[in-house]
């Protein structure tokens, strides 16, 4: 369907829990934070009955999220319910890989397509700096079997001034080797992230052509969102940038967030949205559902408002609203 901006809205990333077994430096507090009661979470039940509807509005890419979503147990019968709803053409994950590691032709008969994999860096001291304590070559244990079974791989990093600008051109190597794509996602000043200094898209496209020369578009289409790619010479993947600060890409957003306690996020900074738990719980009908589903995207804000005075900013951290 369409929102009153204009934009097709077909992608919904569903945030399954706000647990995480890492403490990324940009997401979360070192010593952690108090976890949703088990009660506030959204039942598999529930998110199947909300995918169902919103694919009846148009939706047809799912991909789900956490914290890590790895770390609710049934993650992956999940993922195969999903699949099956009409109407969704496809279903990935975006996931730090530790504990999908040993389980990827699982989650692939599962119905899960694609991989979006968390690593901010390949230096194992630097990774465990930043996660607090995780291991990256798990995370390349997981890379390796998706890339053995034909699944598509995406590499997301976040460029952070000071914590890991030293090991970029060595993560978007992974690219040249491997038929992958990396992008590097530019901080946004949400949680723990407002702290820290971002490193702008443009400095990163720089760096990276000092390092392969030309940065060549790639026209090839490597999914539903907003990232650039570019292929240089030699590379069997491609490198992207995600620019939501410095090219704001408000204009052609095409998704929406279901978060773990079950609200419907129009935008990442703004808390205006539906409260699609208490609908469900209320004992709405399909068609009640439906309506305030249908209602709610219409209004999606135009712009994101990072940079503007707004009403409604987001205060939560990413791994409540979802990654």
């Amino acid at each position: 369907m369409r929102d009153l901006c204009g934009r097709e809205i077909d992608y919904v990333r569903v945030s399954i829990t706000d647990r995480c077994n890492l403490r990324c430096v940009y997401c979360m507090p070192e010593k952690g934070v108090a976890s949703m009661r088990h009660g506030d979470v959204l039942t598999y039940e529930e998110i199947v009955r909300t995918v169902r509807a919103l694919a009846s509005l148009g939706i047809r890419h799912v991909r789900v999220t956490g914290g890590e979503p790895m770390a609710r147990r049934g993650c992956l019968d999940l993922v195969e319910r999903i699949h099956v709803i009409p109407g969704i053409e496809t279903v990935s994950m975006t996931t730090n890989g530790l504990l999908l590691a040993g389980r990827v032709a699982w989650a692939r008969e599962a119905g899960l397509d694609a991989l979006n994999i968390s690593l901010d860096t390949l230096d194992p001291d630097a990774y465990r700096r930043i996660t607090r304590g995780g291991d990256v070559a798990q995370v390349l244990q997981t890379m390796d079997e998706a890339l053995s079974l034909g699944m598509r791989v995406k590499v997301n990093a976040v460029p952070v001034r000071g914590l890991n600008e030293d090991g970029l051109t060595a993560l978007a190597a992974l690219a040249r080797e491997h038929p992958i794509q990396v992008r590097f996602i530019e901080l946004m000043p949400l949680g723990c992230g407002a702290a820290l200094e971002p490193i702008p898209s443009d400095e990163i496209v720089s760096r990276m052509t000092s390092a392969f020369g030309p940065m060549q578009p790639d026209a090839q289409c490597h999914g539903f969102g907003p990232a650039q790619y570019f292929r240089p010479e030699g590379f069997a993947g491609s490198i992207g940038v995600i620019s939501p600060m410095s090219h704001a890409f408000c204009g052609r957003c095409n998704r929406v967030r279901l978060t773990a306690d079950g609200f419907l996020k129009l935008c990442l900074n703004h808390t205006a949205g539906l409260d699609v738990r208490s609908l469900l719980r209320s004992g709405a009908e399909d068609s009640a559902l439906l309506d305030a589903l249908r209602e709610a995207i219409l209004r999606k804000p135009l712009s994101h408002g990072f940079t503007e005075a707004i009403g409604d900013r987001e205060s939560r951290r990413m791994n409540q609203i979802g990654g």
